[in-house]
């Protein structure tokens, strides 16, 4: 469902959510592959910056104010019928 770009992405932040944050040579070159210094220095903020708030909330025990119960993003069907190609 994920394409290649969009697992590496999803393995990448994984690995920086683990205690302690693995960093990984060989999951930080394949992503160089596909985006460049400041697109890999913007990602690693936001998935530290998400981090950090997730861990913050947890130790003033931050609860969930129900602002999005219910919803959720529809994913794009990427795959659309032959109809429509």
């Amino acid at each position: 469902m994920f394409s290649p770009i969009e697992r590496l992405v999803l393995e990448y932040a994984e690995s920086l959510t683990e205690t302690p944050a693995t960093h990984r040579p060989d999951l930080v070159d394949a992503l160089q592959q596909h985006l460049s210094q400041k697109q890999l220095a913007e990602l690693t903020t936001a998935i530290v910056w998400e981090n950090f708030r997730a861990r913050f909330n947890r130790a003033y025990d931050v609860k969930a104010q129900g602002f999005s119960e219910g919803a959720y993003c529809v994913l794009p069907d990427r795959h659309p019928p032959a109809a429509d190609r």
